[in-house]
């Protein structure tokens, strides 16, 4: 691209330092240390969607991009206000907490946030309510982890992944 060495050296030192710049405005939810007050984490990244209790009594907030976004991050929170780390929720090894005893529908809100789509499936004697939360499966695939909460949707019975329709291309009819 250049010829004259100097010239490639100049190039690659501008591009590293517009990259730093840039990467230095871009701060991450997930990158917030834990003790940062509340407060300050709101003024950075916007209010919580959601402040709930735990399963464990705690205070916890949930930032979620659900319905149509793919991420979402929570916190539990001290007596004084302060975050005690945040960690990405909407994660194959995250949802694997649902499989350790009983989570109702409230526990399952409070511990991932906001369903993207809250629906029935199964046939009329066995249907079941279903909550599909919008995730990169293994960081890479546009999916939706279907949660099975059983007839009444009180609690979770089973959860599974599958692709979510809102990525697959459209198959559209040729037209005479």
């Amino acid at each position: 691209m250049f010829s004259c060495p100097r010239m490639r050296t100049l190039f690659r030192g501008a591009l590293t330092t517009g990259a730093a710049f840039w990467m230095a405005g871009c701060a991450h939810i997930a990158a917030t240390p834990p003790g940062t007050p509340l407060a300050q984490v709101t003024a950075q990244f916007g209010a919580p969607t959601l402040r709930c209790t735990d399963r464990q009594g705690r205070d916890r907030v949930v930032w979620s991009r659900q319905p149509m976004g793919q991420y979402a991050w929570g916190a539990t929170v001290d007596a004084q206000g302060r975050v005690q780390g945040v960690e990405p929720l909407l994660t194959d090894a995250h949802f694997q907490r649902l499989k350790q005893g009983v989570w109702t529908a409230e526990q399952v809100r409070c511990e991932f946030g906001p369903p993207a789509i809250i629906d029935t499936a199964g046939l009329p004697n066995v249907r079941q309510i279903v909550w599909s939360y919008r995730y990169k499966q293994d960081h890479t695939w546009n999916s939706l982890m279907y949660v099975f909460m059983g007839p009444d949707g009180r609690q979770v019975t089973k959860l599974h992944p599958g692709p979510d329709p809102m990525y697959e291309p459209r198959e559209t009819l040729p037209r005479f």
